[in-house]
């Protein structure tokens, strides 16, 4: 998935999620800082949200079930994924991959797991932190030798 795809996904998306938070058009508008007219274009497929307001939407309605069941999880990590592909970054302890992951690889107290939606990776340790996202398998299992060199000094 990349940030186009993300958008389509939050454009299909954005007008059952106003429902299932049983917001009127004009108060989801304002959630999200677009206009009214903005949202019913976007809600009739006419035009597209932004890479701003697709975060936005789905970070103030990251518990949403709609979002859940289109990104295999918190949209959280594939935005993260998606904006810092590449990039080290300090993650939070994760819930282990119970639901929308599977273990691709396991190695000196890592593994690295793959989002069976999203299909982006990410490098666990053992206590369930993340420490990397890619969309990349080969670019994951590079910084996973890395991690462990590091850890190995």
């Amino acid at each position: 998935m990349d940030r186009n795809e993300f958008i389509d996904a939050m454009n299909k998306h954005i007008k059952l999620i106003r429902t299932e938070y049983n917001l009127p058009q004009d108060k989801m508008a304002v959630a999200l800082g677009i206009s009214k007219k903005t949202l019913v274009e976007i809600e009739k497929g006419r035009i597209s949200l932004s890479w701003s307001a697709a975060v936005t939407a789905a970070t103030i309605f990251s518990d949403s079930e709609v979002l859940q069941n289109c990104f295999g999880g918190e949209a959280s990590d594939l935005i993260r994924a998606l904006a810092l592909d590449d990039i080290d970054g300090s993650y939070r302890i994760t819930h282990g991959g119970r639901v929308w992951w599977q273990n691709v690889e396991e190695k000196n107290g890592f593994v690295i797991q793959q989002n069976m939606i999203s299909t982006h990776y990410r490098i666990l340790d053992i206590e369930n932190r993340k420490y990397y996202s890619s969309f990349s398998l080969t670019d994951t299992e590079k910084k996973l030798e890395e991690i462990i060199k590091r850890k190995e000094k």
